[in-house]
């Protein structure tokens, strides 16, 4: 049995405004908050940590990490290489652009040749 969307034109609306306020809060709400009072030093000294500490936890998860069974595995070679070869040109040239664009060109040849 299939269903038909019944939606009507005004229900897409209040939804599409309801997104945009989902969207919205919580981004201007700290926004507000911030703007008007001093954040303390060592709060700033510490959120220069979290987009590193993000980042690491996003790659290692997706290299080291099977998605299916969740469990350790050393078995993606061409994706371990190249994090080598991008944390290398990172740390010699800290350049994030540069780094992203040999990460990309390091994945993409080691996939055709190790794959």
């Amino acid at each position: 049995m299939s269903t038909v969307n019944t939606w009507t034109s005004t229900q897409h609306f209040w939804l599409i405004i309801l997104g945009f306020f989902v969207a919205f809060v919580p981004r201007f709400l700290p926004l507000m908050l911030f703007t008007k009072r001093a954040i303390p030093e060592w709060f700033n000294e510490w959120m220069k940590y979290v987009p590193v500490s993000l980042f690491t936890a996003l790659v290692v998860k997706d290299i080291f990490i099977n998605s299916e069974s969740y469990q350790f595995m050393f078995t993606k070679f061409s994706e371990m290489l190249a994090a080598i070869i991008v944390v290398f040109i990172a740390y010699r040239t800290r350049s994030m652009a540069l780094s992203v664009v040999v990460g990309l060109i390091a994945v993409f040849l080691l996939s055709l040749v190790i794959a």
